[in-house]
């Protein structure tokens, strides 16, 4: 058994490698390069292992990568580092003033996006013969319904958009992640037979205000106590340390209380961002947290996605599902047609939320590592070998297939001109 050191150091030397690669040959946009050859690599191998069963060099690898819990590294690792700093980087006014379309589109577009996506797979399921119960098709919906937020910020990089339409899908990426949890911890213990006050209307809405409430709640006392503490020094190293511990102890103490993490460290990394620059942190402190949260940023979306690609190793793909699995791509793509169209004409709030700019968000729903790792946490049971093949099947159309030719949509289909950004 190698050691997590060991781990850390293949990771970061194949990021770096087909990080170089892509750059000098693939040209693709980096975190999608990264998935790209991650994928190839993993496909390489096995058929490497086909033609030549005796050297056994897909079981060494596999062994290696084994050893990586994606659903523990994703959830309890990178996610609570990669939320801070997307969220550092959110203009807090803007959002103000766009809350009503990211509510809107993070709680009634998640809900919507559930049911209509359960009941296709489900219907898909039935139609193929391989028939998975509601329940574990409504799973499914909740898991791959919230647009991952590590994907939507990783893509947007590269797209041109108006302003206000990525507040709106940044907002809608950080908080739709609570409402989706929250979905999927209820489905599940009700798919896997589970009965009590967890699945009742009071439990849903209890666990709701918990998880959610509890978890903005926590980021704003946390993050305000940091922002104090910035202001009583200038003295960048220490504020460095504060704005590190401020993510790491807000999401351990989140855990610990039953409150939902990332929305806690959205929370805080948005009120930082907002109030801290302004009268915490000197230029100095102001020029290294920005770097240093960058950093953090590009290095673990990079181990992140090439991770993705990586995974098809030890992922346990069945034949049977595999015809599910291209089912679920247009399903999704409906599902997320209609949970961006339905509040849409509901409530016509105007602005950059037009109807031609439908098809662009339709298209910028992208999934992600959360999604994956919350299949991989549902238990063992007839279904979930067809769920995780869907699960993957959608997160790599998303970010590969959608995330390189958003730039296109965008151009031919928002209304608004977009606001003037470096490539």
């Amino acid at each position: 058994m190698i050691s997590i050191f060991d781990l850390a150091a293949l990771l970061l030397t194949l990021s770096a490698l087909f990080g170089w690669l892509n750059h000098r040959l693939l040209r693709l946009p980096h975190t999608i390069g990264l998935l790209v050859m991650g994928l190839a690599a993993s496909l390489a191998l096995v058929a490497l292992d086909l033609a030549f069963p005796d050297q056994h060099l897909y079981e060494d690898l596999t062994r290696v990568l084994g050893q990586v819990d994606f659903t523990e590294v994703v959830m309890n690792g990178m996610l609570a580092f990669l939320l801070f700093a997307g969220a550092m980087n959110l203009d807090l006014r803007a959002l103000r003033d766009r809350a009503w379309p990211v509510a809107t589109l993070a709680l009634v577009g998640t809900l919507i996006s559930t049911g209509v996506v359960g009941v296709g797979f489900w219907a898909a399921s039935r139609a193929i013969g391989q028939e998975i119960p509601l329940p574990w098709s409504l799973v499914f919906g909740a898991l791959i319904s919230p647009t991952d937020p590590v994907a939507v910020l990783a893509t947007l990089k590269n797209v041109k958009v108006p302003e206000a339409l990525e507040v709106e899908m940044q907002g809608e990426a950080l908080f739709n992640d609570g409402i989706g949890i929250v979905l999927f911890t209820v489905l599940l213990a009700f798919a896997a037979g589970s009965d009590g006050e967890a699945t009742s209307i009071g439990g849903v809405a209890k666990l709701l205000l918990h998880e959610a409430g509890g978890g903005l709640v926590l980021g704003v006392v946390t993050g305000y106590v940091a922002y104090r503490a910035m202001r009583a020094i200038d003295d960048f190293p220490v504020e460095v340390l504060i704005s590190l511990a401020l993510v790491a102890g807000t999401y351990a103490l989140a855990q610990k209380l039953g409150a939902s993490g990332p929305l806690a460290v959205v929370a805080a990394g948005l009120l930082i961002g907002d109030r801290a620059p302004h009268d915490a942190m000197s230029d100095e402190t102001q020029g290294y947290v920005s770097s240093l949260w960058t950093l953090v940023d590009e290095v673990l979306n990079s181990v992140l996605f090439l991770l993705i690609g990586l995974e098809v190793l030890v992922l346990r793909f069945e034949a049977h599902g595999l015809a599910l699995a291209v089912w679920a791509v247009p399903i999704v793509l409906l599902a997320r047609l209609v949970a961006v169209s339905t509040p849409l004409l509901i409530f016509r709030w105007g602005g950059n939320l037009s109807a031609r700019n439908v098809p662009f968000l339709t298209w910028a729903g992208v999934r992600g590592g959360i999604s994956v790792a919350l299949a991989l946490s549902v238990p063992e049971s007839e279904a979930k070998p067809m769920i995780l093949a869907a699960t993957y099947a959608v997160v790599l159309f998303t970010i590969i297939v959608q995330g390189s030719t958003l730039s296109i949509i965008a151009r031919r289909t928002l209304t608004d001109r977009p606001r003037n950004v470096t490539a």
